[in-house]
Formats: structure tokens, sequence, C-alpha cells
């Protein structure tokens, strides 16, 4: 009897990168499903509060209709059937009808600086989601964490994460760059901003002075902003024309042709520095550039998915008592079941 998979996407960079991974375990009952949350968090996104985050709004359209023209199989936050194996894409929430099942993370790409909200859920208790991705890895809700680098081994490892559990794999969409070099765009030699959502997830960010830096940087040269997608592109596109109107602005298409050919990328934390850096291009970002060598992806021709689907299959494979559950799954039975685990660790 096939055992059950579930991959819990998210944006979709996650949502590619767990149907990377699927295509490895073909042989198993593969099922997927937006991101999703229990109890409060939950009944916030079905009142669209949270639709700026990957529970819901654009997020979770693009997911759907990615896995839709993919024709993947959807099972909507999981609920259909017991799952012996779930490959989700970020911890800060851990649904209750998988805690009982073998769980994989897989990171996705640069997470949020420790800053002060991370150091206040660290040491107050407050959810994890609270902090954003800087507390990615620290659940402890999973059985596998397949990690970029062994730069981000290190940093997880310094955060609190069990060495044990880090297979250092590298990342899909990341691990093979060179790639890129072959897709077109209609312009070359650039300046290229890629910007975020800062302002959308309720952060503080100065546009103005990150549009005069670029401005500065460019020197005279052809200057292009990528706006991220889930920012409100009217409103953002006309605070650039603003202080910048010979800029360029793009929204809605992918940024790897635009890294590809242009001189220099200029950020503050986004995952996309990874690709310029790996291609040797001129990088501007919040973090500096050494820190940002050590972190990099490694580069293992596209393997990464295999080596993560791997991981999953080792799992499958090791024998130990399931309790199949669909909801809740009561905590001694957990606990029950990570005992089970580190005797055999």
């Amino acid at each position: 009897m096939k055992e059950n998979i579930l991959f819990i996407c998210g944006s979709l960079n996650q949502t590619i990168q767990m149907h990377k991974i699927s295509q490895h375990l073909s042989d198993y009952n593969l099922f997927f499903t937006p991101y999703y949350a229990d109890g409060f968090l939950k009944f916030l996104t079905n009142l669209g509060i949270l639709d700026f985050t990957v529970l819901g709004g654009e997020f979770k359209r693009k997911t759907l209709e990615y896995l839709q023209k993919n024709n993947l199989q959807i099972d909507y936050e999981g609920k259909s059937r017991y799952y012996d194996l779930v490959f989700t894409c970020q911890d800060l929430i851990i649904p209750k009808n998988i805690r009982n099942s073998r769980v994989i993370l897989v990171q996705e790409g640069m997470t949020d600086p420790e800053n002060l909200w991370y150091k206040i859920v660290k040491n107050t208790g407050l959810p994890r989601w609270a902090a954003s991705t800087s507390m990615t890895g620290l659940s402890d809700l999973y059985d596998v964490f397949c990690v970029a680098s062994d730069g981000y081994k290190e940093l997880f490892i310094k955060k609190g994460v069990k060495e044990e559990k880090i297979r250092v794999t590298g990342i899909p969409n990341f691990d093979n760059v060179k790639e890129i070099l072959n897709l077109d765009f209609e312009h070359k030699n650039y300046v290229l901003v890629a910007t975020s959502d800062m302002r959308e997830t309720f952060k503080y960010e100065n546009r103005k002075k990150l549009i005069r830096k670029a401005q500065e940087i460019a020197n005279g040269r052809k200057l292009i902003f990528k706006l991220h997608p889930n920012e409100k592109f009217q409103k953002r596109e006309a605070e650039i024309k603003k202080y910048a109107p010979e800029a360029l602005v793009y929204y809605g298409v992918p940024i790897e042709p635009m890294i590809a050919h242009c001189d220099v990328l200029i950020t503050r934390y986004s995952s996309v520095v990874y690709l310029a850096l790996a291609l040797g291009k001129e990088v501007y970002s919040d973090i500096d550039s050494e820190t940002l060598k050590k972190l990099m992806p490694i580069q293992n021709d596209g393997t990464s998915a295999k080596l993560i689907a791997e991981e999953g299959r080792k799992l499958l494979e090791f024998a130990y008592p399931k309790v199949k559950v669909s909801y809740y799954v009561p905590f001694w039975k957990t606990f029950r079941r990570k005992k089970l685990l580190d005797s055999k660790s």
C-alpha cells in the first residue's frame, strides 16, 4: 500500500520548490495544499485579515493556480487522510493535524534578521510567527530540516536548532543559478533594484532613501525597479516615479531574467541576492557581502530537490508505531512519538 505524502506550500517560490521535490517521489500518493493554520489564525485568515501573508490573499491564489495548472492533487489543509510524511515550507505554524506525521522542513531562502522582535519572541514564548522568518527552525516540531548551505547550518545551530536534525542539501530554485543566464530580457547592463514588501507586512522602510541610494549607485546608468509580488503596484510605482522619473518599474514578471542581465543588484533582505552573487554581479544589501558569501546556497547543478526527497524516503523507511489522526493529536501521543524517535537516533 502506497504511503501518503503532503506538501504544504506557501509563496509561489515555496510552491515551486515543493513541486520539484515531489517529482522525485512519484511512487507515493502525493497531495498538495496552500499554507494553513489552526484556531485563531485560521479565524483571522477566513476574515481576510491575514491576506498580506502566505495564509491568504494573492499568495494563496497563486499557489492554487499553480497547483491546478500543473494537475497536482489538492487536499486542502490536508483534511482528507492521514499523512505518513509531510514536507512543509515553514515551521512558524505547525498545524495540529500533521503533528503525528513525519515532517521535513525545507528552507525557502533568506531568513529575516535577528532584530528586537526576534529577541522578544524567543525570550517570552510569544508565537513564532510574531517574529516572522527569523524564527525559522525553532519549533522543533519536525524530524529533518533541509538547509541551503553550511553557513545556514551554522546560523540555525547558533539560534538553537538541533544539529542532528539539520541536513545540508541545498534548496531548489537556488542551487543551479547558472541556468538563468539562458533567459532573455529586453534590457542589458543596468542597475536593478529588487524591492521588498516590508510596509505591506507592517515593518518600517524608508523607500525614498532606497531610491536615492539606487540613483547614486546607477550614476547615469539605466535604473530598473522590480516590485515585490506582495506590493501594491500602482501606489509603489507612483512613489518611485516621484523620486526617480527616469526609472523603469516592473511588476508581476519573473525576476530571474532581470538578474541575469543586470550589472548591479540592490536589495535589502531578499533571497534573490544569492542569484546575483552566484553570477558574480555587484551586490548591495543590508547584509554585508562576507556574510552573504558564507550563507550562499550551495550550487549542486539542481540536485537539491532529489537530495531532499531522499531524506523523505529515509524517514518513510524508518519503522516506528504510528497513530493515524485527522485533526487533533493528543499531547501524550506526540510525546510518545518524540520519545521513540530520540531512542532511535
